[in-house]
């Protein structure tokens, strides 16, 4: 199978890239310069800085207002889609830990967007099935653990308006997906992007942005 017309991503062009690209604001550059500082064992997590304004694009052109985010880490992904949120617009953010949401909640507030971000510390399976139950949600973002993805998925797809977008990262998985005889997280996103394909509810992309992304349309 040929690769089609595939660009080698140098550190020069994805330099590059990120100047042709919304540049992050202050405080963006800021959070994630300090989730590299203080956890910088865990900074991997963080969403790619061209994911930002990426997510604020799909929320501006979706007309989202009511967003879901599984996996919010220290914020940089849910402060870039608050940002662009229309100012009654709602983002819930679902994570399990109270250090590094934290730091997103700090960035938050700096950004004056902390009014449209409800932050929610328990199991995100808990809070997606507290939710009601009808389509309301415009677009959700899924980065959290990977052998939970597709029972968050089980969770959003129903709740997910028609047109409703949802977005998930990591699905190549630093490239083992390609390995039939992969275990543990990369097995997971495996069965997830067999489950995401097979789904006749969504139409679903999976593009190789950063470490690879799927974008879902509710039909």
């Amino acid at each position: 199978m040929t690769q089609g017309n595939q660009t080698k991503i140098t550190d020069e062009l994805y330099a590059y890239a990120l100047a042709h690209n919304p540049p992050l604001d202050a405080v963006q550059r800021e959070l994630v310069e300090t989730t590299y500082a203080e956890l910088p064992t865990h900074a991997g997590m963080q969403s790619a800085q061209e994911q930002g304004p990426l997510l604020a694009f799909l929320v501006r052109l979706t007309g989202a207002r009511h967003i879901v985010e599984v996996g919010t880490f220290t914020g940089f992904s849910a402060l870039s889609m608050a940002q662009a949120l229309p100012a009654d617009g709602v983002l819930i953010a679902c994570d399990i830990s109270e250090e590094w949401t934290a730091y997103g909640q700090e960035a938050w507030k700096k950004a004056g967007v902390a009014d449209r971000i409800d932050l929610r510390i328990a199991p995100a399976l808990d809070t997606l099935r507290a939710m009601p139950a009808e389509p309301h949600i415009d677009l959700a973002y899924l980065d959290a653990d990977k052998d939970g993805y597709i029972a968050y998925w089980e969770e959003l797809v129903p709740r997910m308006r028609p047109g409703g977008l949802v977005v998930t990262d990591n699905v190549l998985f630093h490239g083992g997906v390609t390995d039939p005889l992969a275990t543990g997280n990369t097995a997971a996103i495996r069965g997830f992007n067999d489950h995401v394909g097979a789904d006749s509810r969504m139409d679903s992309v999976l593009l190789t942005v950063a470490d690879g992304l799927t974008l879902s349309r509710k039909k």
